[in-house]
């Protein structure tokens, strides 16, 4: 496999703002309906010195006339030997809701590879990859899922006064839903890397027992922070979710390696 190169964007791969000369890695994981662009800001936080890459999953926005991957395993199984064909430094994962799960699964893969694994992962917003909930969100009509979207916030609201976008979304949104509520782990699912886990005191989405059941999920370090807010607690607390990046940028920095 050829080695994408760091100032190299694909379909899979955006940077915006390429950096030849970074010595880590930050890859991040959009949620559920959620593009590569909702992570835009922590490019200029955090360039050129990190070479942030956010991922963009088939059958939305310029990649929308592309087949969704219906199932969980099956994107991680694909956004593996995508990061596995990135040059080789020092990595943290960090996902939200989705992403998170997401996150987790590729970090096994490589793992089990022994190729490209991360030093760390930071989990946003999601319960731990074996915890269940009767979620069936996926199955609702299209209003149904819009009012999901709104009492979690996460989507631009301006969409909703868009007849046009709203309808070009819904299908990659259902799809996702559909992904990660199918999604099961088994509770003996570890990975070698630490797990950090961001979650917001008033998410319907996630209790902090939900939260800290990740703690199961990794053989090293696990701490848990815990915001004020609701699902998308990260948008309202931004500054102190990059200084958590960075404490995980600077841990892996001095590792110079791989969990």
């Amino acid at each position: 496999m050829n080695t994408i190169q760091d100032d190299v964007t694909t379909a899979w791969i955006r940077r915006y703002r390429p950096s030849a000369t970074s010595t880590t890695r930050l890859v991040c994981f959009p949620h559920a309906g959620g593009s590569a662009s909702f992570f835009h800001p922590l490019a200029p936080r955090f360039a050129p010195g990190t070479d942030v890459v956010s991922l963009q999953y088939p059958g939305r926005q310029d990649r929308r006339r592309e087949p969704f991957v219906e199932d969980l395993e099956s994107l991680a199984d694909l956004l593996a030997d995508e990061i596995a064909a990135l040059s080789d430094k020092p990595t943290v994962f960090f996902g939200h809701s989705m992403g998170a799960a997401l996150a987790f699964e590729t970090a096994h893969r490589l793992e089990q590879r022994g190729t490209r694994a991360p030093h760390s992962v930071i989990a946003s917003g999601r319960r731990g990859p074996a915890t269940v909930r009767d979620e069936e969100v996926h199955k609702r009509d299209d209003e149904g899922v819009i009012e999901e979207l709104k009492k979690l916030n996460g989507t631009d609201m301006a969409i909703f006064g868009d007849e046009e976008l709203l309808r070009m979304a819904l299908p990659a949104i259902r799809n996702d839903y559909r992904a990660i509520e199918s999604y099961r782990c088994e509770q003996s699912k570890t990975l070698r890397a630490p797990i950090v886990v961001l979650t917001g005191d008033q998410d319907p989405k996630t209790t902090r027992d939900e939260a800290e059941a990740w703690a199961k999920h990794t053989e090293g370090e696990f701490r848990l922070r815990e915001f004020s807010g609701g699902h998308f607690f990260l948008t309202e607390h931004q500054d102190e979710v990059n200084r958590e990046i960075e404490t995980e940028l600077a841990a892996a920095r001095k590792a110079g390696g791989h969990g």
